[in-house]
């Protein structure tokens, strides 16, 4: 069956947030918001920049939600229901989530059981081991500029040759849009119970030059689903 995007999303929103009602009330609703309202989600899926058989390492991952929709998308897909001339969704062999927030990896490994690994700890001293996707989506920010330099050296550390790492940042360049995104990530960090954390921002053009510097090429696109912000995707390639 042909699906239009928005009717994708909604199906696997609908898988997805499925497997989080035995976490509870809020790891279900906190689900079908996140991904319902994220654009990021539908983009990895509509760009196919998750290749099939990958070893994926997401770092502040959460209750483990890019888990939970890689595997609705696939689920979809074999069961012939995405969209024409969508590329097909990779099957990843391997899953790993790496979080602070222990209440975070409880519910994760409640709703994804086996199909994931999740794991408490700080990105900046966990070890990496090796995957060919690294993922950060909207954690970068939330640890200071040496330590972010850090983080992304040992990101390339752990990815071959032909390795992806995909993150989402604020474009601190970006003025007024950029400080209402920070006030809504820290929002959405103190209701996740991080309290509200300092941040530390770079501008776009940093952020790029900082992965370049690392042997990346570096794709970037605006990722705020029509509002008033600054948040970017960088895709960011090796070989």
């Amino acid at each position: 069956m042909n699906l239009s995007p928005s009717t994708l999303r909604q199906r696997l929103v609908d898988l997805a947030s499925a497997r989080y009602r035995a976490a509870g009330r809020f790891a279900y609703h906190f689900a079908r918001g996140k991904l319902g309202g994220d654009p990021m989600f539908l983009d990895l899926l509509a760009r196919g920049l998750i290749p099939d058989q990958a070893r994926i390492l997401d770092l502040g991952c959460g209750q483990g939600l890019l888990a939970a929709w890689l595997l609705a998308a696939r689920q979809s897909y074999e069961a012939g229901q995405w969209p024409a001339g969508w590329p097909a969704p990779g099957q990843p062999t391997d899953i790993r989530g790496v979080d602070l927030l222990a209440s975070d990896i409880q519910r994760a490994q409640t709703a994804l059981g086996a199909s994931a690994r999740f794991e408490q700890g700080d990105m900046r001293q966990v070890d990496f081991g090796q995957a060919n996707v690294v993922v950060i989506m909207d954690v970068l920010h939330y640890v200071d500029l040496p330590a972010q330099d850090e983080v992304l050296r040992r990101v390339r550390a752990a990815l071959p040759a032909n390795g992806l790492f995909i993150t989402r940042v604020g474009d601190a360049g970006a003025g007024l849009a950029f400080r209402l995104s920070n006030r809504v990530d820290r929002t959405v960090a103190f209701f996740r119970g991080n309290g509200l954390p300092p941040t530390h921002g770079r501008p776009l053009s940093e952020w790029t030059r900082a992965l370049e510097s690392l042997g990346f090429r570096v794709e970037t696109a605006s990722m705020n689903g029509g509002l008033p912000f600054a948040n970017v995707m960088l895709v960011a390639r090796l070989g």
